[in-house]
């Protein structure tokens, strides 16, 4: 070893082992580029033949899917993918992201107003909540969209009773404008027994109620499956009953709001099959999170829901 030094020997020891496997720096990055060019040839193969497997046919329903679901996946990346598997639109998506829907062919079926625990059922609420719907109806009729979102709020102590004239109230006052820019207001159902606590509007008679009450074809209910079958259960029957008083739908896997499939006790084909049924024209949205492959997941609910 006498004569050489330490950097000559690393040096003649990484010529050598790359001459030995015949591979030059030049070599090993053509090699790199041309498996990361494959990995994603495999990748959009695979996505292909997931926007084939899952695309909606039959179309008897509108489907939409919820954006906040995907967290991980951009607005652009999942509303190109919806409109290739047949969705009519991305819902729960703020103005400043409409114009991606658009140059995609969807729709924002179901806009934004105000937060769920500070709702409409108390008195103090109203002026920022009522702020907040206003300024919703305004845009969403701008974009030709049909839906504005609003919650009861929780109880926090107060009578059923009590917030269902607060609620009365507040909608009395913005339903005219809803009117006048043909714009339905839904108040969602959701499930105070698990995932919203303390919820007021959390169960759909109490909901219908209220909906006669304002006395509005242009005020009506979000029936979200999953919450409403966590709840109440008798989904089908339900929705028979009260078609006329519902005008958007959510799903999710029962237990735990994941993928819609065989793991979990709703069948959704024969729910979709009982709400075409009633002659619902509006829109069905995914509001599962997904567990395994978001888009796989998305496209086979499609699938599932095309019926």
């Amino acid at each position: 070893m006498e004569g050489y030094s330490i950097s000559d020997l690393n040096k003649n020891n990484r010529h050598e082992s790359a001459g030995a496997r015949g591979l030059s720096r030049r070599d090993v990055l053509a090699g790199i580029a041309a498996a990361s060019l494959t990995a994603k040839a495999a990748s959009v193969a695979a996505q292909a033949e997931t926007i084939e497997s899952g695309k909606a046919e039959k179309g008897r329903i509108k489907q939409s899917v919820c954006k906040w679901c995907y967290k991980g996946i951009s607005l652009e990346e999942l509303a190109a993918f919806a409109s290739k598997i047949g969705l009519k639109s991305v819902e729960l998506v703020w103005p400043k992201g409409w114009g991606i829907l658009k140059k995609h062919g969807l729709i924002c079926a179901m806009s934004n107003s105000h937060t769920i625990p500070k709702g409409l059922n108390r008195i103090e609420n109203h002026e920022e909540c009522l702020s907040k719907i206003r300024e919703s109806i305004e845009l969403t009729a701008q974009a030709g969209f049909p839906n504005v979102i609003c919650f009861s709020g929780n109880r926090a102590g107060m009578d059923d009773g009590e917030g269902m004239k607060n609620c009365e109230i507040a909608l009395k006052q913005v339903v005219g404008l809803a009117e006048k820019k043909k714009i339905t207001i839904c108040m969602e159902l959701l499930n105070s027994k698990r995932s919203h606590k303390d919820y007021m509007c959390d169960r759909t008679h109490w909901g219908v109620q209220l909906v006669k009450r304002v006395g509005s074809g242009r005020f009506k209910l979000l029936y979200d499956i999953y919450h409403m079958q966590v709840q109440e259960g008798d989904v089908i029957a339900t929705i028979r009953e009260n078609a006329d008083y519902i005008g958007h739908y959510h799903t999710a896997g029962v237990p735990g709001r994941n993928e819609i499939d065989d793991t979990q006790e709703l069948y959704y084909p024969a729910i979709v099959k009982a709400i075409i049924d009633t002659g619902f024209t509006g829109y069905f949205g995914q509001e599962f999170i997904p567990k395994r492959k978001p888009l796989e997941s998305l496209a086979e609910a499609v699938k599932i829901c095309d019926v």
